[in-house]
């Protein structure tokens, strides 16, 4: 083999396997988004405080294929709301839309539980029935709350990670292809088994274009440093490559990093580098207390 060939092909190898393994950043971006529902009926969608320079999701938790009442049993995709009713009415939605253009709403299927001592399985029935199903529930349930898109955040399985990523792929598919939705996100976090992350990768690597977000749940880790956050998040969007990654906060304390102890320096330091696809909080319900002030902040952040 000439010496100069060789040297050449092997050049070529080298910068192919880079570019193969190196990570595509969305960008920094304005958006904001906010769960609200999933623990209180007392907070109000008007309560939150919007920046009109922001993209402003408020996410609705939760939508779950389970029976309503007594003690709930999957519905194999027939989809139901359980959050909090009292201000999250379809007129509240319209009356929050008109008065900020910027405002958008998702609904966010599964969660933790269903009761509080009761977890929320995807346990569909077959690929095929379980489609079906959800397609039909949730269309009318979008249509209903004036939705623009869905929040995928099972956490639980009774599936395989092929059954999910072909169930909620294609559920997301064929929303966007009828209309009913302009946007899907998901929420994706760490777990000691490796269930939730597998489900949620095997769903990436088979739909992740017709996925728009990553919610991913920085604070289900131990306590994190800034320095860690920021090696974390690099970290996630290798695995979600080409993904818009939000960065993410729980009010009420936990783990992952809190805005008192340093969030908003480890958002700085993406933004810097072109990185923060967004942040997202969990949850208004708890926010209330702390009168929104990390609101207020993660938004001045993102539109400075």
């Amino acid at each position: 083999m000439n010496i100069q060939f060789f040297i050449t092909l092997q050049l070529l190898i080298f910068f192919a396997l880079s570019l193969s393994s190196s990570t595509t950043y969305a960008g920094n971006s304005k958006l904001f988004r906010e769960y609200i529902g999933a623990e209180s009926a007392a907070v109000r969608l008007s309560d939150v405080p919007i920046n009109p320079g922001v993209e402003f999701h408020f996410i609705l938790a939760f939508a779950i294929d389970y029976t309503t009442g007594g003690k709930p049993s999957p519905t194999d995709g027939k989809f139901n709301v359980f959050w909090e009713t009292n201000h999250l009415s379809p007129r509240d939605i319209s009356a929050i839309k008109l008065h900020h253009g910027n405002v958008k709403v998702a609904i966010s299927l599964g969660g933790d539980t269903v009761t509080k001592h009761q977890k929320a399985y995807f346990a569909p029935t077959s690929t095929a029935s379980w489609l079906k199903n959800a397609v039909s529930s949730l269309t009318a349930v979008i249509e209903e709350y004036n939705a623009d898109g869905i929040d995928i955040d099972y956490e639980h399985f009774k599936s395989t990670p092929e059954e999910f990523a072909e169930c909620i792929g294609e559920l997301v598919t064929q929303l966007k292809k009828s209309g009913a939705i302009s946007f899907a996100s998901i929420a994706p976090f760490e777990d000691d088994g490796g269930e939730v992350a597998g489900n949620y990768r095997a769903l990436w690597r088979k739909y992740g274009g017709v996925i728009d977000y990553v919610n991913f749940q920085f604070y289900a880790y131990e306590k994190l440093s800034v320095a860690e956050f920021v090696g974390r998040f690099e970290e996630q969007s290798s695995k979600y490559d080409g993904g818009q990654l939000l960065a993410s906060f729980v009010n009420k304390g936990g783990g992952g990093l809190g805005p008192g102890d340093g969030f908003f320096d480890a958002c700085r330091e993406l933004k810097g580098k072109g990185k923060l696809g967004g942040i997202f909080v969990w949850c208004a319900d708890e926010s209330a207390q702390f009168g929104f002030r990390n609101e207020k902040k993660s938004q001045d952040l993102l539109v400075k």
